[in-house]
Order: C-alpha cells, then structure tokens, then sequence
C-alpha cells in the first residue's frame, strides 16, 4: 500500500492486485473500504480477489498473467507476500535455539529453548515493527534485571500503514473482537465532522469497538496524519479505558486528535460534532 501510494504520488499509473476481497486485509474491514474509495478517487486501480498465474518479462517490461485471464502490462512489478526471518546460517541451532521455518521459538518471556538466551523484534514470530523491536529490547532488559515486567502483547502494539490515507490501529478489529466476545459494540466517528481535518482536506474515520458494557478493545482510524493519533488510541485499549472514561477528557480544537475524543463521546452516547 505504502509504495502503490508513493508512486502514484510521482506520476506512476499503478494497479494493485489482491487476492482477498480487501485491501489491507489484517485491518477492519471499515479500513479497507475507505482506503480503497481512496486510492480509486486517486486512480490507482485496484483488482480484489484476483490471483497472478504468471509474471513474464517482455522487451519493454513485464506481462502478469492474472487467473481471469486479464493481462496486465507494466514497466515494473512489486511481489509484497510478506516477509520472512532472515536466520540461516546464523549458527542458532547449533546453540541450541530451535526454529520453525526460520522463525526463533518463544515462550510468552522471550526466552528461547536455549537457557539464558532470549530473542526480540522481527525474529520472533508476530508484528515485524521496529517499536514492537524496541519493547521487546526493554523487557528483556528488565526481565534479566528482575523487574518481572509485563510481557510485550501484539494485540496492544500500534499498526501504521503510511500510505495516503494513513491507516492506523491498535486492538482488535470488529471481527476478532465478536469472535472472542460475542456482542459488541462499535461507533464510526467520520472525519467530516473534525474541524481540523476539514482545514487539511482529508477526508476518513475513527472507530472504536468495545466489549459490550465493557472497555474499548479496538480503535482503527484512517484519514491524513492518523498515525499521530495512534498513541492516545494505544492507551485506550492497553488501559481499558470505557468510553465514558475517554469522553471525561477535554480535547484541544481544532485538532485531529479531538477525533478520538469525539468518537468516544459518541459511543457515550454524548455525540458532538458527529457525522455518523
């Protein structure tokens, strides 16, 4: 998304192909949808749920062949399937440290099958980001001094796509939040009510998604500059804060970040300036 966003910002005609029905699938569905209405109104060209069958370089370029027999010809192609553990041949099985496809095995501390060695950041399964790597560098660092820290959850780790529109998170998604809840509760907070986003010109929403008469467990955002906001979003749901609790709280306007303020007043049943 990151790169689709930034050639098409130098004058590139770009297509995205995915295979899921959404773009950035890992993300609420409400996410992808804006994104997606997004990067149309920008002219990227966007082909869900369609597969590659082949990828042929040609005199002037390259040819990918997708499943619907659809050809589509550019100058360049860029295969994002994920990344994976650059750990061959680093001699950790030889120490003892068992992997899984590369992957450096884990219990919930960091400690690795070998005593007194730990792993931290991209090596260990879960989010690859670069804070994620800094958390885990300092509970470590804390647990070999004693201080029995709380272990780093990926759940509560903050999720920035820096693409135009940013896309940012923190939590659970509506989907996982029913999955392991049952009922629950959201609230989309649009950003045409936001002052601030108003004087930017970026369109995009907050939603939260709360346990049902219980805390907030998600909060996704997408819009220009969400990434700024993802902070307050972070202590929402790592403190199970209630919206009520968030809706005490006076935001500065205008400002974007009166959109996590206003989304939660709305899920107070407070709403302000709300656009819903």
């Amino acid at each position: 998304m990151e790169f689709a966003s930034v050639w098409r910002s130098f004058g590139a005609e770009v297509t995205v192909v995915e295979a899921l029905p959404h773009l950035v699938p890992l993300e609420d569905v409400a996410m992808s949808k804006v994104l997606e209405r997004a990067f149309r109104k920008r002219g990227i060209q966007l082909r869900l749920g369609a597969t590659v069958d082949v990828v042929k370089e040609t005199g002037s370029g390259v040819s990918v062949g997708l499943a619907d027999d659809v050809e589509i010809e550019a100058d360049v192609v860029l295969v994002a399937i994920g990344r994976g553990p650059a750990s061959s041949g680093a001699g950790f099985e030889d120490a003892g440290v068992t992997l899984d496809r590369g992957w450096v095995v884990t219990d919930e501390r960091l400690r690795t099958s070998a005593a007194g060695v730990y792993a931290v950041g991209d090596l260990v399964p879960g989010l690859q980001l670069a804070h994620r790597g800094f958390a885990h560098g300092i509970f470590v660092a804390e647990d070999i001094a004693g201080l029995a820290p709380e272990p780093v959850e990926d759940r509560l780790v903050p999720r920035v796509t820096y693409c135009d529109p940013e896309i940012a998170s923190v939590g659970l998604t509506e989907a996982q939040a029913r999955e392991l809840y049952g009922d629950v509760e959201t609230r989309e907070y649009s950003l045409a009510g936001n002052g601030k986003s108003q004087i930017l010109g970026t369109s995009g929403l907050v939603k939260l998604v709360r346990e049902m008469n219980g805390p907030i467990v998600g909060v996704h955002m997408v819009g220009a500059r969400m990434g700024e906001q993802v902070g307050e979003a972070a202590l929402m749901v790592s403190w199970e804060a209630f919206p009520e609790d968030i809706a005490r709280f006076v935001h500065a306007h205008p400002t974007q970040n009166e959109a996590l303020g206003e989304a939660a007043l709305a899920l107070a049943g407070k709403p302000l300036h709300d656009h819903a």
